[in-house]
């Protein structure tokens, strides 16, 4: 089994197209493994519940995540269909960090990061996670977030399973470019 390609799929299934193997996810984002399983089967591809197990435990970005009992799975973040994961708010710390094609960087200067067809805007801890993110588009650039700034003046965020940060939107007067 090719891990990475079924990795790929089960984002694809977990956090945007569930009807492409006739799966409904819970309102929180839950699937029935077993059900994943059957229709990941009979869409022609490989998945086992070790397999699926594998993947979760030793996927890097911490991607997906079981309940207690494994009897579901969802993506931890970075949905574009409608769920609630119940993220709680939370203070963030003073600075956050965002990896992005460089071509963007004008129209994102004057009109700040928005979520486009994601739920959320996704921010990293780590100047290193954002240029990683930032290279699966292209030239990279990472900005600076004055998140604790943002925080005071109302904005709430979120800390997803994975360690991803998010907010509805952050205006350009909170951004910087990093040189």
């Amino acid at each position: 089994m090719d891990y990475i390609k079924t990795s790929k799929f089960l984002a694809l299934i977990l956090r945007h197209k569930p009807e492409k193997i006739g799966i409904t996810l819970h309102e929180h984002g839950w699937a029935d493994v077993d059900e994943l399983i059957e229709k990941t089967i009979q869409s022609g591809r490989e998945l086992d519940k070790e397999s699926l197990e594998y993947i979760v435990r030793t996927n890097d970005k911490k991607r997906y995540a079981f309940n207690e009992d494994h009897t579901k799975i969802r993506a931890s973040q970075g949905h574009t269909i409608p769920v609630d994961v119940k993220l709680k708010d939370t203070i963030p710390p003073d600075s956050l960090y965002h990896g992005m094609k460089v071509d963007y960087l004008p129209l994102i200067m004057e009109c700040g990061l928005l979520k486009m067809k994601r739920l959320c805007v996704h921010l990293s801890n780590d100047i290193g996670t954002a240029i990683k993110v930032g290279q699966r588009h292209g030239n990279p650039v990472v900005l600076l977030v004055d998140s604790g700034r943002m925080y005071k003046d109302g904005y709430r965020f979120y800390l997803s399973a994975n360690d991803a940060w998010l907010t509805d939107h952050v205006p350009a007067e909170h951004l910087s470019k990093i040189e």
